[in-house]
């Protein structure tokens, strides 16, 4: 399956692939032939960067589930004083650009907090990158009323984010609400009551890894 905010992508990829194809196939045999072989491994790429396999999600509420596909690269203190107002683990995953980019909801709950910020796009992994960069930030109320933060930020690459959910949804954990294309980071912002069950270098599957579980006593 393939994600459907790439279709867009593809089709450029594709046709320009089409067209450059027919041109080359009046050159000689010894220049067409290599082209051939790079456009079809062009076009196999974008598919395979746009790739959207299913996913298994855990079915307990209590569970921070994976947002991203990646490598935690980051777990640190935080104050997050835009949406929880308190203290919180920040928890980072970079995507590179072989990784799955169709994100997914981290926790059910409702989202009451969303906004866009333009800017730069240094490297996803850099610590500035989850301040400076371009990039998106959701704030969701659990229905347990706790509060949890993620964020999808570009990167070097990446230079385009979307996502397809407004203020005032129900999310479902697991479910798809976006994407990052070519290469980009997810940060997590979790309050104290949870327990991180990642550490860094970890690999992550969006959807399905656990991040960390609420403590309920």
């Amino acid at each position: 399956m393939l994600a459907k905010e790439g279709f867009g992508t593809i089709i450029v990829v594709f046709t320009f692939s089409v067209i450059v194809g027919i041109a080359v196939s009046y050159a000689p045999n010894w220049v067409a032939f290599p082209v051939y072989a790079m456009l079809i491994a062009l076009c196999g790429l974008i598919c395979y960067f746009f790739r959207d396999p299913d996913r298994i999600t855990p079915e307990d509420e209590n569970l921070i589930i994976s947002p991203a596909d990646g490598t935690v690269v980051l777990i640190q203190e935080a104050e997050e004083n835009e949406y929880m107002n308190g203290k919180a683990t920040q928890v980072s995953i970079f995507l590179s650009p072989l990784n799955v980019h169709v994100n997914r909801n981290p926790v059910s709950g409702k989202l009451e907090y969303l906004k866009y910020y333009p800017g730069k796009y240094l490297m996803a992994w850099e610590d500035h990158a989850s301040e400076q960069n371009e990039r998106a930030h959701f704030g969701v109320l659990h229905p347990s009323g706790m509060k949890i933060m993620f964020k999808q930020i570009t990167g070097f690459l990446a230079r385009r984010i979307v996502y397809n959910i407004n203020e005032g949804d129900e999310l479902k954990a697991g479910e798809r609400f976006g994407i990052m294309k070519f290469g980009s980071r997810m940060d997590l912002m979790l309050p104290e009551n949870v327990e991180i069950k990642v550490k860094k270098g970890d690999k992550t599957v969006a959807g399905e890894s656990i991040i960390g579980e609420i403590k309920t006593s």
